[in-house]
């Protein structure tokens, strides 16, 4: 029983020390393929400019974050909304050479521009909107206009 016992601590001993070579050497074989052309002072340059790569890349992205939002804040303001409404204010002269020409931002803020085509004359109104409504009246051809024009 002593010797079976001994061949099998032997054997078992035999097959760790086997198992850990191949280990160690599968292991320096991927090291050597991951420094290959590389020296440690290398890949340590390497590591410190990827470093301040990402720093760079860091602040370059906060400062187009807030360019973006001086952007959005702007575009709120800008025009996005335009209808133009012709029509006959004179049924029984001329035909639709009459305007109204609804402009209106995001915030429903803008101007109504209106023009009176007639053979004698010809008028132009500008009125300005704040919140989707004038301070002045509207005709119905100017409300259509505005009405167009809003954001959806």
């Amino acid at each position: 029983m002593d010797i079976k016992l001994q061949i099998v601590f032997f054997v078992s001993t035999a097959i760790s020390i086997l198992i850990g070579a191949i280990w160690v050497f599968t292991t320096e074989k991927r090291l050597k393929r991951f420094f290959l052309g590389k020296k440690a002072k290398d890949l340590e340059d390497t590591i410190v400019s990827l470093e301040q790569d990402i720093v760079d890349l860091k602040s370059a992205k906060a400062s187009i974050q807030k360019e973006v939002a001086v952007i959005n804040t702007k575009l709120k303001k800008s025009i996005c909304g335009l209808e133009t409404v012709r029509f006959n204010p004179f049924p029984d002269q001329g035909s639709n050479q009459s305007f109204a020409i609804g402009m209106l931002n995001e915030d429903g803020d803008g101007v109504v521009f209106s023009s009176l085509y007639s053979r004698e004359r010809m008028s132009v109104f500008a009125k300005p909107i704040k919140n989707n409504k004038s301070e002045y009246e509207l005709s119905a051809e100017e409300k259509e206009a505005l009405e167009k024009a809003k954001i959806k």
